[in-house]
């Protein structure tokens, strides 16, 4: 069986270290955690896995936040890969730093990129794995938050949080969304 984990952010060096792009840290971890290395493709960067018998394809779009569907919508067709098969992962300033939430659908909470994947998809029914950024910051100030990067006490735990999210997408690729929610959510 083959999965699309997406992996949200903003291409380019001046986004490369914020909160923003935490879903493109967590696929840098995993790739790097199982010695693969993302070619520059159409609409993103692309790495392919296996992890025993399930093929992963773990997708960066290139196509800036706003405009994320479009790469969840041409690489589910270019893989032929059924939206039972997508998770997307995704910064969440509702939760706390490192907290991991999965789900199987949901709403886009604001979020500009599952705004638009919802959009372009034309439905929420797609899992998504929430991790928290924490919501530090001063009332109208949450784009230069997010747009910010994290601070020295959050990077002290940041390699042990980033591997709890690679052991959760490896959870729902083989053992499926009820099972790793089980296991991930809240740890």
């Amino acid at each position: 069986m083959t999965f699309l984990i997406v992996g949200l952010g903003n291409i380019g060096a001046e986004y490369a270290h914020t909160r923003h792009n935490i879903g493109f840290r967590v696929l840098d971890a995993l790739a790097k955690a199982s010695n693969i290395f993302f070619e520059d493709r159409r609409y993103g960067a692309v790495a392919e896995m296996r992890l025993k018998n399930q093929r992963l394809v773990l997708l960066k779009p290139s196509t800036y936040m706003n405009l994320s569907g479009n790469a969840v919508r041409y690489w589910m067709k270019e893989k032929n890969i059924p939206l039972e098969n997508v998770l997307v992962v995704v910064d969440d300033l509702a939760l706390p730093f490192g907290a991991l939430r999965l789900k199987p659908s949901g709403s886009e909470a604001g979020h500009n990129g599952l705004r638009h994947i919802t959009q372009v998809l034309g439905t929420q029914q797609y899992a998504r794995l929430r991790f928290g950024i924490g919501n530090d910051f001063p009332r109208g100030g949450q784009v230069d938050y997010v747009l910010g990067e994290f601070s020295d006490e959050d990077l002290k735990t940041m390699d042990a949080r980033l591997d709890m999210a690679c052991e959760a997408i490896k959870a729902y690729a083989l053992s499926g969304i009820q099972f790793a929610m089980n296991h991930y959510n809240n740890k």
